[in-house]
């Protein structure tokens, strides 16, 4: 093995250790909005879990595929209604996560700001 083949198995490890990190912040964010966001239950932590991998996909798919952020803070009206959108949507893909509109409302904003807050690469 020479330096080239160290130096590309060190980045590759350096990016599934960056989205690892972001999936298990992300899953804290939403715990975190869940417990304080009346009308929003997530019921065991597998239900989290595969929340925060469903959240991270949709956002990843919704950045490849416009160009757009569905994050609630700071990235305007339209990443406000695209956060409020995923949270909602979620529900339908991961049983033990419910989630009512007025909470996707709120939720979006608790987590938006939670996660504006945390160090580190915004979005994935």
């Amino acid at each position: 093995m020479n330096d080239n083949d160290s130096n590309v198995q060190g980045a590759s490890m350096g990016t599934w250790g960056q989205i690892i990190g972001r999936l298990i912040a992300s899953a804290i964010i939403l715990a975190v909005t869940a417990f304080f966001t009346p009308g929003f239950t997530i019921n065991n932590i597998w239900a989290l879990g595969l929340a925060a991998i469903v959240l991270s996909v949709m956002d990843y798919l919704i950045i490849k595929f416009t160009g757009l952020h569905a994050m609630a803070f700071g990235k305007g009206f339209v990443g406000f209604v695209l956060a409020v959108i995923v949270l909602y949507a979620t529900q339908f893909f991961v049983s033990g996560y419910s989630i009512s509109w007025m909470a996707a409302i709120i939720g979006a904003l608790i987590y938006g700001i939670i996660d504006y807050m945390i160090p580190g690469e915004q979005g994935m």
